[in-house]
């Protein structure tokens, strides 16, 4: 309760806070206050075209954040057996580490249009951090356990569950709690150069172009409760999957505690 009271405490004074630098200015085109954000977002809450935008982006956003974990695992299971293999996908990973996003969002402009847009740009950015956290992982699995199983014939699940899995997860949900925000930021700042219809980024450039700040704001907050849920079901996910490590993934970054 007293946890409660202090956020609640918290987040009345940053709130108080914005309303009164807002009055400060008094230019709604500058900067607003959270009671104009608040009805700007009640106004598109109303609407099924706001559904619908959210259901756009956040689906194909993430469409590429689940095919880059599932790719970045398999490429990285794969690199961690077959030297071969990790010298080849080296130059890949290094390229899609050090290419500017907005360079890939005009080649994929050009290649698949703006529809798929934040779907490739999520791949790209998840890619590499998936991949480098599975290859880390595996590299730190014990070999005496390992040579253990050999030695007693452990099938391969069991082995998988028993010694790579505890070895890998502190890695990978590491990884993945970071490149899911990544992804999001990544997904709607793609949106926004390629403007694809009924997505959050050509509404924050709908915004832009008519100077509606209450709008821009809302949207913004939109954005932010999104990446929370999502965190928070990838937590949920990730405790299944394995109680012990998932809790050394730490807290959640929207957590005041």
């Amino acid at each position: 309760m007293k946890r409660h009271f202090r956020l609640a405490a918290v987040m009345t004074f940053w709130l108080l806070f914005w309303q009164a630098v807002s009055m400060a200015i008094s230019n709604d085109i500058l900067f607003v206050g959270p009671v104009q954000v608040a009805a700007a977002l009640l106004s598109q809450i109303r609407t099924a075209v706001f559904w619908k935008t959210i259901l756009f982006s956040l689906s194909r956003i993430l469409a590429g954040f689940l095919a880059a974990v599932l790719s970045g695992i398999l490429f990285g299971t794969a690199a961690s057996h077959f030297s071969l293999i990790r010298e080849l996908l080296a130059p890949v990973i290094l390229l899609f580490q050090s290419i500017p996003v907005a360079s890939f969002v005009i080649l994929a402009l050009i290649w698949m249009g703006s529809a798929n847009l934040s779907v490739f740009i999520s791949y790209m950015v998840v890619l590499p951090i998936l991949y480098t956290a599975t290859l880390t992982g595996l590299s730190h699995t014990d070999e005496k356990l390992l040579e253990m199983c050999r030695v007693f014939r452990v099938p391969p699940l069991r082995r998988i569950r028993a010694v790579y899995l505890p070895s890998l997860m502190p890695y990978l949900a590491a990884g993945a709690d970071s490149a899911l925000g990544l992804a999001i930021k990544s997904g709607v700042a793609a949106e926004v150069i390629g403007v694809p219809d009924h997505s959050i980024g050509s509404r924050l450039y709908m915004a832009k172009i008519y100077l509606s700040t209450a709008e821009l704001f809302a949207w913004t907050l939109v954005i932010i409760a999104a990446a929370w849920i999502l965190e928070k079901a990838l937590h949920k996910i990730l405790w299944r999957l394995d109680p012990a490590h998932a809790k050394k993934t730490g807290p959640s970054r929207f957590d005041t505690r």
